[in-house]
């Protein structure tokens, strides 16, 4: 018996051997697919950055039209099935899958084909739907230059060669459906509408996203955690019209006065934000947790020297990586009343507006920090003016506990690819459909991003290195295979 026993544990380790062995020929055969077409890809990529996908300006409305077209052409051409341009009361969600096996787990590839307007438009050193290549300090290999490079067309398109490149060499080991949407940059206000109603037909095991960014091409991450937000706009009111300066000056209230010392008492000199019971149930991440984010190793010097900065300040007692990271904030992101033409006209404005976003952390809501906002900024108004918030979108914090099999997955993937170790990096940004995605789908998210935050989305001369781009599309075949065991 014993003999027997021996037999078949020998026979179960050869047999184990011979399909590891075959997975990672497969696994090579569609790594050398990536390589031998790596400038095509590039070249088409090009195509679908020279579409101005403006979702913010109804101007370009069959812009972004067209962009959704040639999405969906590209699923089509990878191998993609039942591809559709999904209608929404806003702008197409485009979707496609590849169903091997009832089965086999299944993930679902998220991506956002809208982009930012390229203002402004003489900051830019050539025109930003002209996309090129230029080297730079941080990419040497060079990087690719146009708007929506890195945010995301260029990170969506990673995942749709990675599946191409799977799917010409029949190594795709899991099923796979994709929702590339056209309203992430207004607030995707259909996407939760379209997912709710379509949850059968989106239903997953895991959904990766890569519309985050790693540390650096040197320490590469993967994203185990974002903040959430809560945007308003203020508005404060003095006298009924706009009055002449010279008439009333001194005597009246000045609302652009009123409103920027409102904003100066909302944060102290510590960086400690004054709202009341806006800290009550921020989470405390423990020392162990905070000495393994700081084994990234801030370098303040550089993170100054990055941004064009002589000092930095932030909340007393947490590093940089922690201030922008595990700690939640306050900021005015635009400010404004009166006058701002050319010339001069003299007047005390009857109103002054500003707008502010506060990131979040868990345990904290949008709805939450934006009542207690409300609340705390209408008390601090003086008698002689009236006060208006107006709340704008919000999203919910989101963690990826490291433990779970989809951040393992993408951790050892990404090591595969870079031969580096990879840490977890909690980012600061705010990407409020991941909590979305779990509460209607039940799955988990993977933030897999390649960019880096020197990649200038949202600004001008935007750009998204070639070395991170192939990355990308070699960790994604891997982190399939891994993934799917």
């Amino acid at each position: 018996m014993l003999w027997i026993k021996s037999e078949n544990r020998y026979k179960q380790n050869l047999f184990s051997q011979s399909l590891k062995s075959k997975k990672n020929k497969l696994m090579q055969t569609t790594l050398n697919y990536i390589d031998e077409h790596k400038q095509r890809f590039v070249e088409e990529l090009f195509e679908l950055l020279k579409i101005p996908s403006i979702s913010a300006d109804s101007a370009y409305k069959n812009e972004v039209l067209k962009c959704a077209d040639l999405v969906a052409e590209h699923l089509k051409n990878a191998g993609a099935d039942n591809v559709e341009i999904c209608q929404t009361k806003g702008y197409p969600v485009v979707f496609g899958e590849k169903i091997l096996d009832k089965n086999l787990p299944t993930v679902l590839v998220y991506g956002h084909y809208d982009v930012q307007p390229p203002d402004p438009l003489d900051e830019w050193k050539k025109p930003p739907f002209e996309p090129y290549i230029e080297k730079t300090e941080i990419h040497p290999s060079g990087a690719i230059f146009a708007r929506g490079s890195a945010d995301d067309k260029g990170q969506f398109f990673m995942h749709l060669k990675a599946f191409e490149a799977m799917m010409k060499t029949n190594s795709l080991p899991c099923n796979v459906k994709f929702i590339l949407e056209g309203e992430e940059e207004v607030g995707s206000a259909n996407l939760g509408t379209f997912v709710n109603e379509n949850r059968e037909k989106l239903a997953c095991d895991c959904i990766v996203i890569s519309d985050t960014h790693i540390y650096s091409n040197e320490q590469p991450t993967v994203t185990s955690g974002l903040r959430g937000l809560s945007y308003v706009e203020v508005e404060v009111e003095g006298p009924s019209i706009d009055l002449h300066s010279g008439l009333y000056g001194g005597a009246v209230p000045n609302p652009i006065h009123v409103l920027s010392r409102m904003i100066a008492k909302l944060i102290d000199e510590n960086g400690h934000i004054m709202i009341d019971g806006f800290y009550d149930n921020v989470q405390e991440v423990s020392a162990e947790e905070r000495a393994e984010m700081n084994r990234l190793k801030d370098d303040p010097e550089k993170f100054k020297k990055s941004i064009g900065l002589k000092g930095i300040e932030g909340e007393k007692g947490y590093t940089t990586l922690e201030r922008t990271s595990i700690r939640p904030t306050l900021d005015c992101n635009g400010i404004w009343g009166g006058y701002i033409g050319e010339g001069a006209k003299t007047v005390i404005p009857s109103k002054a507006f500003a707008k502010i976003s506060m990131r979040l952390v868990p345990y904290q809501t949008p709805e939450e920090i934006t009542e207690k906002f409300t609340k705390h900024f209408e008390k601090i108004a003086p008698d002689n003016v009236k006060v208006k918030v107006t709340p704008h979108h919000g999203g919910m914090p989101y963690v990826l506990p490291t433990d779970t099999k989809e951040f393992i997955a993408a951790k050892k993937a990404m090591e595969s690819a870079f031969g580096k170790e990879v840490l977890p990096f909690r980012g600061g940004g705010s990407i409020p459909i991941t909590a979305m995605f779990e509460k209607i789908l039940g799955a988990k998210s993977v933030l897999m991003g390649f960019g880096l935050d020197s990649d200038a989305i949202h600004s001008p001369n935007e750009h998204y290195g070639l070395f991170n781009f192939y990355k990308g599309i070699e960790s994604v075949p891997l982190f399939f295979r891994n993934y799917a065991g």
